[in-house]
């Protein structure tokens, strides 16, 4: 038998019972049966350098071993599971280390809402409180948003072909040009503005502005932080409730432990989810600043709003961030990553580097039939990266905090040489 023929066998039950709504899969056709640390091992034993970290959920990698420990520790101890809402030690010990290690330290005055279990659910609630704090109901998003996939995340989000889906109608948010894109700037705020000043403008003031200051999915792009300070005073002006969904940018993925901390600025809400629990496990939070909490007791319920292996797990996340070689790990990645693609210029290609996420853009250098060799090849010598972007023009990295430096660097070699070998054709 063949390789394809053993693969195809061993994956028939994929074809035969799991919905066609699959994807990750149809670009990476291999049975994953392990992973440990950037590594991740097949059925037939075949290795893959991860550069994908689970779309941005496994920032310090796979079954990080401090990560792991106290997990089956609480496994073993019986420790609660499930508990709805219920007060219970695990979420004691996250909460109060959550403040005094992460939102203290950054003068962030919020308290934490326990959504369902992934990102688009404290998007829904994101939304859903902003409109109930400020009895409005229009949102203002950007194009090349990415919220997720529920209908109110959805509405949010700038992606055409996933709106359409939808089935339904997606009304409530007007969509602006993020200031910097494909096309390059353009004066967003100055637009924005102009809208809230002129009351024949047709734009009513929205209830929020919710935005990724890194776009992701969007291809990499970064805010300007003049661009979100103008912004968050045009939010304080007019009562506007501003989001930032960290849901992929945060958790130290693209610098600091948030991707706003270097504009300065502080968001009346915050979307985190993805990395938050350090080992994959399902999470979500919505970080509420002070004055805004205008919920009442039940008002968005979810069965699985306190995952408490997830608790647990999170907590021995934060342990890195008290670790001087992790930290240390952490940013000679960073700029690692920054130096090579600086040092290795394409004709054509543009990268946009923002800590450990890397956007090399080929628009302009074979557009999405290079991106696809450039993945292709990737993965047929044992490295896996995604494309991203408009027509999926973008490559994006995103290998783990914790990578070691000689095998993020061999990664990037390879990149590279896909790169030259697409680019050539």
């Amino acid at each position: 038998m063949t390789v394809l023929a053993d693969l195809a066998t061993s994956t028939q039950v994929f074809e035969t019972r799991e919905s066609a709504v699959r994807s990750y899969c149809r670009a990476f056709p291999t049975l994953l049966t392990s992973g440990r640390g950037t590594t991740l091992v097949a059925e037939d034993g075949t290795e893959y350098t991860d550069f994908f970290s689970g779309a941005g959920a496994l920032n310090y990698g796979h079954n990080h071993d401090h990560i792991k420990r106290q997990v089956v520790a609480h496994l073993e101890g019986d420790g609660l599971l499930h508990a709805l809402d219920f007060h219970t030690a695990a979420k004691r010990e996250f909460l109060e280390r959550f403040g005094r290690e992460i939102l203290e330290p950054r003068g962030l005055r919020h308290r934490v809402q326990f959504c369902g279990s992934t990102g688009t659910d404290a998007v829904e609630a994101a939304l859903k409180l902003a409109r109930k704090h400020t009895g409005r109901s229009q949102v203002i998003a950007f194009s090349g948003a990415y919220h997720g996939v529920s209908r109110g995340s959805l509405a949010a989000t700038a992606d055409l072909s996933l709106r359409k889906v939808a089935g339904t109608a997606l009304g409530e948010v007007t969509h602006l040009p993020f200031p910097v894109g494909p096309r390059g700037s353009f004066p967003t705020m100055d637009l924005l503005e102009q809208y809230l000043t002129d009351d024949l403008s047709g734009v009513d003031v929205p209830a929020a502005v919710i935005l990724e200051v890194v776009q992701m999915e969007g291809g990499v792009y970064r805010i300007p932080d003049a661009d979100l300070r103008h912004l968050r005073d045009l939010c304080d002006r007019y009562g506007i409730v501003l989001i930032a969904d960290e849901i992929q940018a945060g958790c130290g993925r693209t610098g600091g432990f948030f991707s706003f901390e270097q504009a300065g600025i502080v968001p009346d809400l915050i979307t985190v989810s993805k990395s938050i629990s350090g080992l994959g496990l399902p999470m979500s939070l919505l970080l509420i600043r002070e004055g805004f909490d205008s919920w009442e007791a039940g008002d968005h319920p979810g069965t699985f709003r306190g995952n408490q292996l997830a608790f647990v797990a999170a907590c021995a996340a934060l342990d890195l961030w008290r670790n001087q070689a992790f930290l240390d790990r952490a940013r000679g990645g960073a700029e690692l990553l920054r130096t090579f693609w600086e040092d290795h210029p394409l004709p054509g290609v543009e990268v946009r580097s923002e800590g450990h996420a890397i956007g090399i853009d080929l628009t302009h250098a074979g557009g999405r039939r290079a991106a696809d060799d450039v993945v292709a090849h990737c993965f047929a010598r044992g490295l896996i990266v995604e494309s991203t972007g408009r027509d999926k023009a973008v490559l994006k990295l995103l290998p783990a905090l914790t990578m070691e430096p000689d095998v993020l660097r061999r990664g990037c070699e390879l990149i590279h040489e896909a790169l030259l070998t697409a680019l050539s054709r």
